[in-house]
């Protein structure tokens, strides 16, 4: 699996050293803290380059620190020359425990069998060590190492599959993208379609309007938080699914579950307001997905006890040949079959909700955060589904 992010990195390599403390910052902050347990190591943000975006290598510069103390007591102890050998042998240590992370884990039997394909390498004679004495206030010696490191994060390609490369796209909301908010209060009052198709969702009342956060989203990126009693989104426009079949995603979270009926995160009532299309979240937390066709008929797919919408996770929803399909982040996916469905007439002669549905309920208002919604207009197969979670995945790391 590919390394896509410097967190990834730095979580094993914090997690490798079990000597003392460790951090990642800057060398100037060591002494900023006198209660640290040494060895100390310490990793600073790195730059990096990618010589080739078509092989997928990025090259990190890497600088690691590693102090212990050198006061009166220790150097009357020990020479410092030995000093510097036992934090050497501490630093060598950590470096082939995060190489042996990344190939696989330690090999069983070195003459019969051999490590997974590497994800990560030295440069070779990029290893440099620079021994340091009497370092800060605190009377440390220090080693740095600077190395080189290779790690496969991803290739540039046209490959790459984004919602737009798949067709039938009818609604791209994602909050990095076109959402018009204010920026002390955070109210906001547009959501733009990234899709083309203008199917944009709005909110003009000023206690209805959600709020759009940059941060503090699954993998720290951009939310739509709803309050649960008043705010949610309208679609300009009709709902644009036309005929029987249709697909939709989303990546949310619930903060606080209802006590009786639906937390809609998703709905659509035609122009008489009876119910059509809901996808929300129930009273245990469980995430329903409920169908109403042309003449009355209801279908529903409920997501198993485990699969909870108090945790952020992607959502796969879909119609196809009186079937609905229900998928939880990668887990199995539930269907319900629907053998009298018949909605020829599709869902496209009123507007969308997102976040609340048409009934006055005050449960029925979503209390958490959306990051994406994604609509097409028409049943996306397995493979086409499956390259749309992993867009959602590789985006918001869910699993």
């Amino acid at each position: 699996m590919a390394i896509t992010r410097l967190t990834d990195f730095v979580t094993v390599a914090t997690s490798k050293w079990t000597y003392g403390d460790s951090a990642f910052k800057y060398e100037g902050e060591v002494n900023q803290d006198h209660d640290t347990i040494y060895p100390l190591m310490i990793m600073t943000p790195p730059s990096s380059r990618m010589p080739d975006i078509y092989e997928g290598w990025e090259h990190y510069n890497v600088e690691m620190e590693f102090y212990n103390t050198y006061q009166t007591a220790a150097q009357n102890a020990v020479t410092l020359q030995q000093r510097w050998d036992n934090l050497q042998d501490l630093a060598l240590e950590w470096l082939d425990k995060v190489l042996i992370n990344y190939s696989g884990g330690t090999i069983p039997n070195v003459s019969t069998s051999s490590p997974t394909p590497t994800q990560v390498y030295i440069d070779k004679e990029s290893l440099r060590l620079d021994r340091v004495k009497n370092d800060k206030n605190d009377k440390l010696c220090r080693i740095t190492m600077n190395f080189d490191m290779r790690m496969f994060t991803r290739c540039f390609t046209p490959k790459s599959v984004y919602p737009n490369t798949i067709s039938d796209l009818s609604v791209w909301l994602k909050a990095d993208s076109g959402v018009t908010f204010n920026i002390p209060n955070k109210r906001s009052s547009l959501w733009g379609d990234q899709s083309l198709q203008s199917n944009d969702v709005s909110q003009l009342t000023e206690l209805g309007k959600p709020l759009r956060y940059g941060y503090d989203g699954a993998s720290d990126k951009s939310k739509i938080t709803f309050n649960g009693t008043s705010q949610y989104f309208e679609s300009n426009n009709n709902m644009p699914i036309t005929g029987n079949n249709f697909s939709i995603f989303y990546v949310a979270k619930c903060e606080q579950l209802p006590t009786t009926v639906l937390q809609n995160i998703i709905s659509y009532k035609d122009s008489t307001d009876d119910d059509r299309l809901h996808i929300g979240v129930e009273p245990l937390g469980r995430i329903k997905f409920k169908v109403i066709d042309d003449n009355g008929n209801v279908a529903e797919v409920i997501s198993d006890a485990s699969e909870l919408a108090t945790s952020y996770h992607i959502l796969s929803s879909r119609v196809h040949n009186h079937k609905l399909h229900l998928q939880y982040n990668n887990n199995t996916e539930i269907d319900a079959n629907f053998p009298s469905y018949s909605n020829n007439d599709g869902f496209n002669v009123a507007p969308f909700r997102i976040g609340h549905v048409l009934d006055g309920v005050a449960d029925t208002h979503f209390n958490g955060d959306i990051q994406e919604i994604i609509i097409y207009n028409k049943y996306l197969d397995n493979n086409e589904r499956d390259m749309v979670t992993n867009y959602l995945n590789n985006k918001y790391k869910i699993y």
